[in-house]
């Protein structure tokens, strides 16, 4: 067979979030993190989005296994769905593998826990075409680690979510002596980082936040609420530091934190100080000035929790006056809005807001300057900008460019793009593509909600839904019923009568030319009514309404003859009660004849 490497983008490019890459040996696939992202305002009712599964369904019987970076819902966040389906062996540190499991027995009770695999910075994977190896990164998270595939012709290298932080903590530090050992082998292809890329100020150190945050709270009056992200341990450590540095207790809310945080402690990744943790009953015990309570809402996202808060509608906590709302949490850009909208409540309720990343430039991402670092480091042949927009993936390039690197030698891709390399000219071209559209998650229904389903919400969020029901008898080719007409989100009813009467005129002419000059046809009739009323309804309001017509059939001489029966039956029942009466008189007459005589 001749040899083959592929690099394939499932998913995690031109976009944030949801990261997914593949690399092909010859008849090898090794996948690189398995990850979802939280949807925007424009997909309707979506729960979450996830890569797309058909490549599993293409190529399963390939992938030698799923290798984790790290314990964000960016990486492991579609693991639940892919092993519904497949069994996979999964790779990552012990804290990854843990908070995995988390997140995969959510959705599946049963998983199959034996497909999870242990590994850390100094394991050394063999497979038939190619060995996987591993290196510690930097990033919000303990654990986390980058990947270094050996093939034929040189590594390839996936970062994941990384930064260069000299003064991080040890479980965070990346390995700069591992990193010069992979460029010592000859890096054949980067896949590296780009969320962070239009930064060009650097990062504040972890230990400048963990003092800031320290500040704050020796500084705080009242009741200090901390949001923050379940999984940003590296924040939920500083927290815990702060408070025990200032003489408070925390409560955590919430089962994600709950059960992310027992098992960080479990493991030994979160020091906790004894009697530092309070239950929900000590909070009317403990003093507000010596309250933190630790907020990370559904799925690790704190900002609904904190509208609830601010309106009393939260389970647990209501903002009240005195209290200090801490945003411990760098907010992407996509949610910059409802965190401007969630402080402008707390300041309604009588709380005040700090926000960290107004304040420290901070980011688990690398910065500019740490790109062309690790550029400089690795010495790559080819480098595949992945994991941000378009803007950050060519500010990559740019930086890149800048690095020394030709331009030629870098890749701006898009989902579903397959790199294929040539051994004669010693480049990569782009193949037949993979599959690389978005997994939609709406309930319990997985990809079951497309293009046309959100474009039928978007028209019902915009303009509601007109709502037809008319009775026909097809054989006499007449209506039965007068039509009934209802809206939902469309106009108040009992202020256009006039319209609604008129829609019913308009149903009647369209059954009316539909029954004279067409065959009958269930479907043909529905569209009639249909496209009659949008155009009317348009040319009355300006407004296009999904406009749902329910037509029912009735036969009349089915339901005459079923009458008819029923006449006859209860005239035999009549027949029948009456010759009853008769009988029983005839006895009685009998009866009284007979005492007589």
């Amino acid at each position: 067979m001749t040899d083959q490497i592929k690099i394939m983008i499932l998913s995690g490019v031109r976009e944030q979030g949801k990261d997914m890459f593949a690399v092909q040996v010859n008849d090898e696939i090794f996948v690189m993190d398995a990850g979802l992202k939280y949807p925007d305002s424009s997909l309707f009712g979506i729960d979450v989005v996830i890569p797309d599964l058909d490549f599993f369904k293409e190529y399963g019987d390939r992938v030698a296994g799923i290798f984790l970076t790290h314990g964000h819902a960016d990486s492991i966040g579609a693991l639940p769905y892919i092993l519904r389906q497949y069994d996979i062996p999964v790779f990552g540190s012990e804290l990854t593998i843990e908070l995995a499991k988390i997140e995969v027995k959510r959705e599946n009770k049963h998983c199959d826990n034996s497909l999870f695999h242990v590994i850390d910075a100094d394991t050394e994977i063999d497979f038939k075409n190619a060995s996987v190896s591993f290196f510690h990164t930097t990033h919000s998270i303990p654990g986390s680690l980058g990947i270094d595939i050996h093939t034929p012709e040189g590594e390839v290298v996936y970062t994941g979510d990384f930064k260069f932080d000299p003064t991080a903590a040890p479980d965070y530090r990346t390995d700069m002596d591992r990193l010069a050992e992979i460029e010592q082998k000859g890096v054949l292809a980067l896949l590296s980082d780009s969320s962070n890329a239009e930064a060009s100020f650097p990062s504040a150190s972890e230990q400048d936040i963990g003092q800031y945050v320290t500040d704050v709270f020796r500084n705080a009056k009242g009741r200090i609420i901390v949001a923050a992200k379940a999984s940003n341990l590296n924040r939920v450590q500083e927290v815990l530091n702060a408070a025990h540095a200032t003489g408070k207790r925390v409560l955590l809310t919430g089962r994600d934190v709950a059960k992310i945080v027992r098992t960080a402690m479990k493991l030994g990744y979160l020091k906790v100080p004894k009697g530092l943790l309070m239950r929900v009953k000590d909070l009317k015990t403990t003093p507000d000035d010596k309250t933190v309570i630790l907020e990370t809402g559904r799925m690790g996202e704190p900002l609904n929790s904190l509208q609830k808060m601010a309106k009393k509608r939260h389970s647990m906590i209501n903002i009240h006056k005195g209290d200090l709302v801490f945003i411990a949490t760098t907010p992407s850009h996509a949610v910059e809005t409802m965190v401007a909208q969630t402080s402008d409540m707390i300041y309604r309720a009588g709380g005040t807001v700090i926000e960290l990343g107004r304040n420290k430039h901070t980011s688990g991402h690398a910065t500019g300057r740490d790109l062309q670092i690790l550029i400089d480091t690795l010495k790559p042949k080819f480098l595949i900008p992945v994991i941000g927009e378009y803007r950050l993936l060519e500010i990559h390039k740019n930086l890149a460019l800048k690095a020394g690197m030709n331009k030629d030698d870098v890749y701006i891709t898009k989902n579903g793009d397959c790199l294929k390399y040539d051994y004669t000219k010693k480049r990569f071209y782009l193949s037949d593509p993979v599959p690389g559209e978005d997994t939609m998650i709406d309930g319990s229904g997985v990809g079951d909600v497309g293009n046309i389903v959100l474009r039928d919400r978007e028209v019902l969020s915009d303009d509601g839904i007109f709502i037809a029901v008319v009775t026909i008898d097809r054989k006499k080719k007449k209506i039965v019923a007068q039509p009934q007409v209802t809206s939902r989100g469309f106009v108040y009813i009992k202020a256009n009568h006039q319209l609604m009467r008129e829609s019913v005129d308009v149903i009647k002419n369209a059954i009316d030319n539909n029954f004279e000059h067409k065959k009958f046809d269930w479907t043909e009739l529905k569209q009639d009514i249909r496209n009659d009323l949008e155009k009317f309804l348009y040319k009355k309001t300006n407004r296009r309404p999904v406009v749902l017509p329910v037509v029912m059939e009735v036969n009349q001489n089915r339901h005459r003859a079923l009458q008819k029966k029923n006449n006859k039956k209860d005239s035999v029942n009549k027949r029948a009660k009456n010759s009853e009466k008769k009988e029983a008189k005839s006895k009685i007459d009998n009866s009284k004849s007979k005492k007589s005589n």
